[in-house]
């Protein structure tokens, strides 16, 4: 029998509409928070200061947020985060509205959130688990990702322009999102019941289980270290560089926005064009009484593999013709296409890192490979700036674009990748929906 479509699915609209509240109101409180710092201060060192506290607390707490993740009933976990981040941003509100923000309430908002994330989202993942069939979850991740990037495409612009109509319009619509989020959760039948364990939650062993899983996998540790690790850092340090040179050093806004704009047109675009490649890597299949049948690419690790590839020659491409070349336009073509590209990688390789993970453990293999991606990610724009200084222009994007080659031909090369994934094991069945 044929499972029920994702458009159908009241359950996985439920979690994607609740998601896009939380998502849009988040991108709109990013511009905000360091806008109303700025205006309360004048110093953009302190405005700094929030993207900086917001990192760390995401990479303190990444872990130990898949531990919760796998302990705590999911739908149940991600209402608490809902409320906790609706109180947060309350109290942010009610400051505003008083005529003063004290920095260290604006800097506990950015961390409170950043905690908060770092168990919302491997909940989420476990969710969306037991909400789709496993021969969904590569189409259902695409919509989120591209959920993700619609709200990170308006949330920025929209958040400047409430903050400009009235610094507390931006969080007032967070709060709202963040409401409307928890009803859509609140409102679901399925249940997501990780198996019940003994000893301590937060124990060497448990803290680490998502990151063992990851090593003993020879096919998502190449992939994790090289794209997640090495191209995470690359590609953040050339996408500053690219975004320097286009604004002309910081003088030409529209460059710069050409640039931004494009980018995020080509992740969304990239969201909505990886289920179109998952419905074309289908087989045919003609059987003895005449009839057709299809089902998926028998090895669809091998596909995500080549598409990781893909996106990194793609990327170092990018970075040689920018060596040559400085107009707005091209730059933020060719960046749009490498961000689509690499969209579409990532989509696969999560979606197969979801339906390998047991059951029991999505949550902190979840975790492990976000730590993972995201621990030497912040560097990279301060490694770029300092090459742009110190080598100019055409050296540094000559650098970089050896730099990301030698990743490319890596994964492009690496036997495990070549090989794909191991074959998952059987899962255990999942937890009937109540009601």
């Amino acid at each position: 029998m044929e499972p029920t479509s994702l458009s159908r699915n009241r359950d996985f609209r439920l979690l994607w509409v609740g998601g896009l509240m939380a998502s849009l109101g988040s991108q709109l409180a990013s511009i905000a928070l360091p806008l109303l710092v700025l205006r309360e201060t004048g110093s953009a060192a302190q405005a700094g200061a929030i993207g900086t506290v917001s990192i760390g607390a995401l990479l303190l707490t990444m872990l130990p947020g898949g531990v919760i993740a796998d302990r705590i009933e999911r739908r149940r976990l991600m209402r608490v985060c809902d409320v906790g981040s609706l109180l947060a941003v309350t109290a942010l509100v009610i400051a505003v509205l008083r005529g003063h923000t004290p920095l260290p309430l604006v800097l506990l908002v950015a961390a409170a959130g950043a905690l908060i994330t770092s168990a919302y989202g491997p909940a989420a993942g476990g969710l969306l688990r037991a909400v789709v069939p496993r021969e969904q979850v590569r189409a259902a991740s695409s919509r989120m990702q591209a959920r993700g990037a619609a709200a990170r495409l308006v949330g920025p612009i929209a958040g400047g322009a409430l903050f400009a109509w009235h610094p507390v319009l931006p969080f007032l619509a967070e709060g709202v999102g963040l409401l409307l989020s928890t009803v859509c959760v609140a409102l679901m039948r399925t249940r997501s019941v990780p198996a019940a364990r003994s000893g301590a939650a937060f124990s060497r062993g448990e803290l680490t289980a998502g990151l063992s899983f990851i090593w003993r996998q020879p096919y998502l540790r190449t992939l994790l270290l090289i794209f997640g690790l090495g191209m995470n850092f690359a590609f953040s340090a050339l996408m500053f560089t690219t975004l320097a040179v286009a604004s002309d050093g910081g003088h030409s806004g529209i460059g710069g926005g050409t640039v931004v704009s494009c980018t995020a047109a080509g992740a969304l675009a990239g969201a909505l064009l990886a289920p179109r490649l998952e419905t074309r890597a289908r087989l045919t299949i003609h059987a003895p009484d005449g009839n057709c049948q299809t089902r998926p690419e028998a090895r669809p690790g091998v596909r995500d593999g080549r598409l990781v590839a893909l996106s990194c020659w793609a990327a170092a491409a990018t970075a040689g013709v920018l060596v040559l070349t400085r107009i707005p336009l091209l730059i933020g073509l060719l960046c749009a296409v490498c961000m689509c590209l690499s969209t579409v990688a990532s989509i696969g390789f999560v979606s197969g890192m979801l339906l390998a993970a047991p059951p029991d453990r999505i949550g902190r293999v979840q975790s492990a490979a976000g730590f993972l991606s995201t621990l030497v990610q912040p560097f990279g724009p301060l490694v770029g700036g300092a090459l742009l200084g110190a080598l100019g222009g055409t050296r540094t994007f000559a650098l970089l674009a050896l730099a990301i080659s030698l990743c490319a031909a890596v994964v492009t090369w690496a036997p495990p990748v070549r090989r794909g994934p191991a074959p998952a094991p059987a899962p255990a069945p999942l937890p009937a929906p109540a009601g």
